[in-house]
């Protein structure tokens, strides 16, 4: 195996978390390849510090050139089937990280989720270590502002999913207001490709509205009947994955506070997001 191969599955998590796409995190990889394989290797004494350098630059490069404005409707993070052991990248906490600028994104994933030292980092992303250390505390401030350091159990979050989707497909309010938390938010994304909420939803009554809505009539001209749901392993932690017709028409994965109670719910449904998901793709973040 090569060098570049030692640290592809590396190079992948630290470009999936920066930007919440798969496919321009294996976009990213192949950049870095390139770079990788034009470069004088005798001259590179610590090659994987080198290649992170390179992926964290090519995919802040590739975040600021990104047109999230003129997407339609809700932007959600690109769903990923994970292993059992997986960490949990939860879509929740990447659709936070939207709202940092590429660089602070950078920080807080190389310091949060692969613990380099401010000095690693600085060297990566070509900054002082001072100002590494103000872009992570502006990062983390942030984080812990819009979303608080709580990972459900997974026996938990596995129950409350699930109990959460047979409400959801019966249309049974009652057993949804129940876990709901009373300022939840429903994110949907569509892209303007299928029919989704073009505006987060919220509010227990109002999401719990809305799903009841949409779990009684069809959907992508597939009946409520002809749907099935798989509980799964998606970015580290319990989500569903809706099927019918022979394709994937959607995953959904929710955030929980420390009582069980769902505080977000994230429903991806872009086609373009989907296709991991339907090939079976399992990624190693």
């Amino acid at each position: 195996m090569s060098v570049f191969d030692d640290y592809r599955n590396l190079l992948f998590s630290v470009a999936y978390r920066i930007l919440g796409s798969a496919a321009d995190a294996e976009d990213a990889v192949q950049d870095t390849w390139l770079k990788w394989s034009a470069a004088d290797r005798s001259r590179v004494a610590d090659p994987k510090a080198y290649l992170v350098r390179i992926v964290t630059n090519v995919a802040m490069d590739r975040l600021r050139s990104a047109k999230r404005a003129a997407y339609i409707g809700p932007w959600l993070p690109e769903p990923v089937l994970t292993s059992g052991d997986a960490p949990d990248v939860a879509p929740a906490l990447l659709l936070v990280l939207e709202n940092l600028t590429p660089l602070e994104r950078a920080v807080f994933v190389l310091k949060e989720a692969f613990a380099f030292s401010y000095e690693e980092i600085a060297e990566a992303v070509d900054r002082s270590p001072d100002s590494v250390r103000q872009a992570a505390h502006r990062a983390r401030e942030h984080v812990r502002s819009k979303r608080a350091r709580f990972t459900a159990d997974r026996d938990r979050q596995r129950a409350v999913t699930e109990r959460f989707f047979a409400a959801a497909a019966g249309g049974d309010i009652n057993t949804l207001m129940e876990l709901l938390a009373p300022d939840v938010t429903l994110w949907t994304d569509g892209g303007g490709k299928v029919r989704q909420a073009m505006r987060p939803v919220q509010g227990a009554e109002r999401v719990a509205a809305w799903l009841a809505g949409v779990g009684s009539r069809p959907y992508q001209g597939v009946r409520p009947d002809e749907m099935a749901a798989a509980l799964v392993d998606l970015n580290g932690e319990p989500g569903l994955v809706i099927s019918g017709a022979g394709r994937v028409l959607g995953t959904i994965t929710l955030d929980l506070d420390p009582a069980g109670r769902v505080t977000a719910i994230l429903n991806t449904a872009n086609p373009d997001k989907l296709a991991s998901v339907q090939g079976g793709v399992v990624r190693d973040l």
